[in-house]
């Protein structure tokens, strides 16, 4: 599973159609159920926002709701960490944030798609968006060579002018012929002559669309030197970074809430109510009886148990799996079905914001072939004093391998592999840093669990085991994204109702 990525795990689901109850949950059109779980108890496993959202619909609804949350504070993966934030992982490293008041680091979920269901709480629960910058033409495409290496305009220029110029050539020797019988060669040839900016002979070379090395003003501006040859542009791999904002859930306009994301869970916490949100309660066994459910954990070094007439478990499944519990083996197989992914972020602070003064750059990311695999730029506070960059985001086998070091290594790491691109400033102007790898998150353990779409312990799990439901981002078609937590506890919550 080395680099295997959201969009990949997407396209491996493809092939699998979505089950009704899900189909019929997932738009803005979603009708809560009617008021009418007076009465009746559900016992909420997981305060992330699929259990937040389970605890929120179910409330309208007239049910109690408890929701049993291990870790300090709610909000599972979507994690937004502040000055004065302290996190400690399962190897013992405690971490402080010594971020600037007003600055902030989105360590987990940090972009929203405007088709997204997570667009439709926000607004209901009052949670302010703004534009995230998903993708920047000014930003960087690093690959080996030394410096900031080809901006995504000039790369972008210089593929699809060559590509136009040999689809050209191609359909001119009659290459084509037989696909273009039916006509259309003039308008193929019009269209790859704008969308390449060939010239009237059919050739690329350059212009203004590669970027200026001093942009027009008053005069002409200075182009940049180039293009490179075809030859040169294919060799330095930069086609492999193009198309990943034209993916149907990575394409601008992308958003933000304003100040974090963790605002989207802290809004959710604050409408199911603090008052039956447990935090630090760490789950250690279910039992489903003929009754209801009961399940213990344990919270301030005591053993407790709440039981409850059903019961929606959004634990991440490779945890869920380890617990003690009545539901059957093939339950926990299932369960073990999902496989935890790594993934790591480091949130680097800076006292000015020289990627914006020298670079002239604004959001976005550098992607890189380096262990970093992308520099994000932040999207807010655009000419501030201070920002904070996300200094690496990284998956797999890269992610392992940084989760081995300890924090201080993980920094050190970093700076000097970023120095390698930004040169000098990216380490004299540093002054703190927080990371998470989110394999070594207790209570987590991953950051996000790979689901075996298309397979029985999918479906199986989209069942409820006797009187536990089940919810969660990797019982979706979304998975990574909240949108897939959102959809997938509208679904175990029209379930339970119906049969409630």
């Amino acid at each position: 599973m080395d680099g295997l990525t959201r969009r990949r795990l997407l396209q491996a689901g493809a092939g699998g159609a979505l089950l009704a109850a899900l189909a019929a949950s997932e738009g803005a059109a979603f009708t809560p159920p009617s008021r009418t779980g007076a009465g009746r108890s559900v016992v909420v496993l997981g305060g992330g926002v699929a259990g937040l959202t389970s605890a929120y619909e179910l409330g309208k609804a007239g049910y109690h709701c408890t929701v049993l949350e291990a870790r300090h504070k709610p909000g599972g993966r979507v994690l937004t960490i502040r000055g004065g934030d302290t996190e400690t992982d399962l190897d013992g490293h405690t971490q402080r944030a010594s971020f600037a008041y007003g600055t902030y680091f989105n360590a987990g979920a940090a972009r929203i798609a405007p088709w997204m269901v997570t667009l439709d709480y926000c607004r209901e629960l009052g949670v302010p968006i703004e534009v995230f910058v998903n993708s920047n033409a000014d930003a960087f495409i690093h690959t080996g060579a030394g410096g900031p290496g080809v901006r995504f305009r000039t790369a972008r220029a210089d593929l699809f002018g060559y590509v136009s110029q040999l689809l050209t050539r191609v359909t001119r020797s009659g290459g084509l012929d037989a696909e273009l019988a039916g006509g259309g060669r003039d308008e193929l040839l019009e269209f790859l002559r704008d969308f390449g900016r060939l010239t009237d002979d059919g050739e690329y070379q350059g212009g203004p669309d590669r970027g200026f090395a001093t942009y027009p003003g008053v005069d002409g501006g200075v182009p940049l030197d180039g293009p490179a040859s075809l030859s040169d542009v294919l060799r330095s791999g930069v086609g492999a970074y193009l198309g990943f904002d034209l993916a149907f859930d990575q394409a601008m306009p992308m958003f933000q809430p304003v100040g974090g994301m963790d605002r989207i869970p802290m809004a959710l916490a604050r409408a199911v109510g603090a008052d039956r949100i447990r935090l630090g309660a760490v789950v250690t066994s279910v039992a489903d009886r003929p009754g209801g459910v009961e399940v213990r954990y344990r919270q301030d070094g005591r053993e407790r148990m709440i039981t409850a007439d059903y019961c929606v478990a959004t634990m991440p499944p490779h945890l869920m799996a380890r617990l003690p519990h009545n539901l059957g083996d093939d339950v926990t197989t299932a369960l073990r079905a999902f496989t935890p992914f790594p993934a790591g972020k480091i949130g680097l602070e800076y006292r000015s914001r020289w990627w914006e003064s020298d670079l002239g750059v604004y959001g976005g990311a550098t992607d890189t072939d380096l262990d970093l695999r992308q520099i994000w730029y932040p999207s807010s506070g655009f000419h501030a004093a201070r920002g904070v960059l996300v200094g690496y985001y990284n998956f797999g086998t890269d992610a392992e391998a940084y989760a081995r070091l300890a924090p201080h290594d993980r920094t050190e790491r970093a700076l000097s592999l970023g120095e390698r691109i930004h040169g000098a400033k990216y380490r004299t102007e540093a002054m703190s840093s927080f990371s998470v790898s989110w394999s070594r998150v207790p209570h987590l353990e991953g950051a996000w669990a790979a689901p075996p779409y298309g397979s029985p312990a999918f479906a199986l799990l989209r069942e409820p085991a006797g009187r536990v439901h089940f919810a969660g981002d990797w019982l979706s078609q979304t998975v990574a994204w909240q949108h897939g937590a959102f959809v997938s506890a509208r679904a175990a919550v029209t379930a339970l109702h119906a049969r409630a």
